[in-house]
């Protein structure tokens, strides 16, 4: 505990770190005292991609997934699914993706250096990643000043989430440029790329999938000019910004059993995983319903059927748990997921949906449920499209049909960081049940506090924000979704 206030404390909510790691293990593997006093980008990538998704997995089980009713807790105390979130639950993600942040950045000024173009693109990317989950949670955050310690900025301004989200916008485009150089990579530097092993072409393709989800998450904000560049991407400029085309291609830190690259749930207990809590009646009903065959990946049997239990119980009346995730998906190598292929064909339905770009609807729709279930090793059943539920009825109401994508686009972003929560505070879909003890007013979290040392250390850019914002509180909205 002593360690954790210690680490906590130096980092100053980690934004005014420029050091590598409140642990020296990531200082040492990264610095060659034989070639140079900086660490070679190459060597900062798998280190900080690693840590980032695998602690986005613990976070998705404790958090999305209880707001998101994927699975709902047996523990009376446990709150989250009743929409009371502590304080406290910011800091994991404020800490850690900030202090992963300032390797990203340190790669990109390590490959810029070297004028290594590729590496600088994917250190790019992976900034860009980490600092839209940053601004998604939270809202304004400290960014163009952030994790610059080492320039004695120890309390950075936080930016508004426009300007961060305009930078992000920047940053792809550059990266963009930058892997079309099509500058290849050795084959040492190939083998320390986990997600890639040092593909540009694929790097590129995710980057640019990537700035299409961010996109059509700022895309009700007419002055980003969302529409008009997401129609670009995808009609007017295509081959410059090629996107993911398979399922293959998709981003996805694919896990072994043999370390370094084991699940954040290897070393789990089965009951640590899965013993205090039941998949929600929400999540398990819709599988039901399409005789889903991703159920026998996702889910154990009560019996002979899936079961499951209400979200939102009141207190005191713990439901008796039924269907509950498989012990074998804490090992599954899908689990790394940052961002699949079926997920960008429901962006591209959306798109069509709301006239940003052209193409059939149906037919982004139809790719987008079959990729999201294929992935999963399964074959797609032969009437899967026939049943209600799965079926595109073009006549039904604009609402109607934005559930439907939304309703199978949750299930294709099954423990993708917050992405299922980001998607619903964005759309309100899928529509969820509220249960007779959910609280905060029946209304879903809008954000989480800022981190309550946050409010000491840094307390004048603080108060600022949150004056800006109208507060710090979980139901102040971020400016995308205002």
């Amino acid at each position: 505990m002593k360690l954790i206030k210690i680490c906590s404390i130096l980092m100053l909510a980690a934004t005014m770190f420029s050091v590598t790691s409140c642990t020296k293990d990531f200082k040492e593997m990264n610095t060659d005292p034989n070639r140079a006093p900086a660490a070679l980008p190459e060597a900062l990538l798998a280190p900080a991609l690693f840590d980032v998704v695998t602690r986005n997995q613990t976070r998705a089980l404790r958090l999305n997934n209880e707001l998101m009713q994927v699975h709902v807790t047996t523990i009376n105390s446990d709150e989250i699914h009743r929409y009371v979130i502590r304080p406290s639950e910011s800091d994991y993600m404020w800490n850690n993706w900030y202090l992963q942040r300032t390797n990203f950045l340190d790669m990109y000024n390590s490959a810029a250096t070297l004028q290594q173009k590729t590496y600088m693109g994917i250190a790019l990317i992976m900034d860009v990643w980490v600092s839209s989950m940053i601004t998604d949670m939270f809202g304004d955050v400290p960014y163009s000043e952030a994790n610059r310690g080492r320039e004695a900025i120890y309390q950075p301004k936080f930016d508004l989430q426009k300007d961060i989200y305009t930078d992000l916008f920047r940053k792809l485009e550059e990266a963009n440029t930058l892997l079309a150089a099509n500058e290849a990579l050795t084959t040492d530097q190939k083998a320390l790329d986990p997600l890639y092993a040092g593909d540009h072409t694929l790097w590129r393709k995710f980057g640019n999938s990537l700035y299409l989800r961010l996109l059509l998450r700022v895309s009700g904000k007419p002055e980003m000019n969302a529409p008009e560049k997401i129609k670009e991407i995808v009609e007017t400029n295509k081959a410059n910004y090629p996107i993911f085309t398979t399922n293959a291609e998709s981003a996805i830190l694919r896990f072994t059993t043999t370390p370094p690259y084991v699940s954040a749930f290897y070393t789990y207990r089965d009951y640590d995983f899965n013993g205090d809590n039941g998949l929600s009646q929400f999540f398990i009903n819709n599988l039901n319903e399409w005789s889903d065959p991703r159920r026998d990946k996702w889910a154990t049997k009560v019996g002979s059927n899936f079961e499951g239990v209400p979200s939102g119980y009141p207190v005191g009346q713990v439901p008796e748990r039924r269907s509950a995730y498989l012990a074998a998906l804490k090992n599954e190598p899908l689990l790394g997921n940052i961002m699949n292929y079926g997920e960008l064909q429901f962006i591209l339905a959306e798109a069509a949906l709301k006239g940003y770009i052209g193409g059939d609807v149906e037919t982004y729709y139809n790719k987008g449920v079959e990729a999201g279930v294929t992935l999963w090793n399964v074959a797609l059943p032969a009437d899967y499209f026939t049943q209600e539920g799965v079926q595109w009825d073009p006549s039904v109401s604009f609402s109607a049909q934005m559930e439907q994508i939304h309703t199978h686009k949750y299930y294709t972003l099954f423990f993708t960081d917050f992405q299922q929560w980001h998607e619903f505070r964005r759309t309100g879909h899928p529509v969820l049940p509220l249960g007779e003890g959910v609280r905060n007013d029946g209304k879903m979290p809008s954000r989480f506090n800022y981190p309550v040392y946050v409010q000491s250390l840094n307390k004048a850019n603080y108060d600022a924000a949150v004056s800006r914002m109208g507060g710090d509180n979980i139901n102040i909205k971020v400016w995308w979704n205002q």
